[in-house]
């Protein structure tokens, strides 16, 4: 049975980062590989990421954000502008 967790974009970072509502304790028992999607305005991408990880240039990922929350990132450019991401986009994720 697929799991679901949803939430919403609540801010943009000044790289373009779209920062959720949804924080790293909800997310404990989701699995980061890449049986997990999540979307948000169109856009799926595939696993969570660790703050420190090494996805290539233009690669959309999610990731455990330093903000304490999941952040979805285009590496290298800025996910707001490139994707069109913005304040209030629901976020889905699912397992």
């Amino acid at each position: 049975m697929a799991s679901r967790i949803s939430g919403k974009v609540v801010s943009i970072s000044e790289s373009g980062d779209a920062i959720t509502d949804l924080t790293h304790d909800q997310l404990v028992d989701v699995p980061g590989d890449d049986r997990t999607s999540i979307e948000c305005s169109g856009h799926t991408t595939l696993g969570i990421y660790p703050a420190d990880h090494d996805q290539p240039e233009m690669t959309y990922v999610a990731i455990l954000g330093n903000s304490g929350c999941l952040e979805l990132s285009l590496i290298g450019d800025s996910a707001a502008k490139f994707l069109g991401l913005k304040v209030n986009d629901s976020v889905t994720i699912k397992w």
